[in-house]
């Protein structure tokens, strides 16, 4: 099945700075997002706040309702204060059916493309690009965005954005581990299964600037910890960066492997720590120090 995920960019600030314009125009939203799916012969499986998430028996389906999506967006008329720009995202896999929703790697993989977009913008996977590189609507046509690493640091994609006369063509690099500052590892195996522990980490993470992953060995508290870093480099404009502990049997080194993660070199006079608290206290970025 090929799957198609949308979700508005900036919805916070547009409800932090304008609530009463964006009640209106978010049902608006839904209404017209909704109405593109449904018209194209897609099933809207599960909605969460602003965003999408809907099914199509047919890539080409889900490519005429991506752009029906866009251009009826475009097309409306928005508040000043709650302009309505919502990323689009398309992918093709096979799925596990339980009742009305749908779960699997396929799933994942969508949404590792839609965070990886702009508003305005339409991703489509290579898988549908194949499926869909005959059958494209009329005035449309894909231009290559290049090989990425998702944000879940296996294997890079190659990514393609769906184009239209009427839609906007040109947007900022992708969100993607390769556009942002990082050392995180690249990983031989997908992350799948631990939604469930990446929403709760989310959570937590939302109300503390410290958070500490404890557990037996062999359970995957590294990997998990990647995986979540990963998906917060859009928070963090100075990046997502990891100090491996590991090999460390003195606590006063542990500065040091930070430093060096972080390319902070020592000022004479000054202890590595005070060095480190200068140089990170006007930054905007995330350490993992494993372990």
């Amino acid at each position: 099945m090929t799957f198609l995920f949308t979700d508005i960019e900036g919805s916070t600030r547009l409800w932090q700075d304008a609530p009463e314009a964006m009640t209106g125009a978010l049902e608006r939203h839904d209404v017209l997002v909704r109405q593109a799916i449904e018209s194209h012969g897609g099933h809207v499986f599960k909605t969460m706040g602003d965003s999408f998430c809907a099914a199509f028996q047919t890539a080409a389906d889900a490519v005429k309702a991506s752009l029906a999506v866009q251009l009826a967006l475009k097309a409306e008329e928005w508040p000043e204060d709650a302009t309505i720009r919502s990323r689009t995202a398309l992918h093709t896999g096979s799925v596990e059916s339980r009742g009305d929703d749908y779960f699997g790697i396929t799933l994942s993989r969508v949404s590792r493309i839609l965070s990886a977009g702009h508003g305005g913008q339409i991703l489509i996977s290579q898988t549908t690009k194949d499926l869909v590189q005959d059958r494209l609507p009329d005035d449309a046509a894909l231009r290559p965005m290049g090989t990425h690493h998702l944000k879940d640091l296996s294997r890079p994609d190659e990514v393609f954005q769906l184009e239209h006369r009427n839609l906007e063509g040109e947007f900022p690099a992708l969100r993607t581990l390769d556009n942002r500052p990082n050392n995180l590892p690249r990983q031989l195996t997908s992350f799948i299964g631990r939604d469930a522990e990446l929403q709760e980490l989310q959570g937590l993470f939302e109300n503390t600037g410290l958070l500490t992953f404890t557990g037996v060995g062999g359970t995957g508290k590294t990997r998990l910890a990647l995986q979540f870093a990963a998906d917060q480099l859009d928070r963090f404009k100075d990046g997502v960066w990891l100090a491996e502990l590991g090999p460390l049997s003195d606590p006063a080194l542990v500065p040091g492997e930070a430093a060096q993660a972080l390319s902070i070199r020592e000022v004479p006079g000054e202890s590595l720590a005070e060095t480190l608290a200068a140089r990170l206290k006007d930054k905007r970025l995330l350490l993992v120090l494993d372990n």
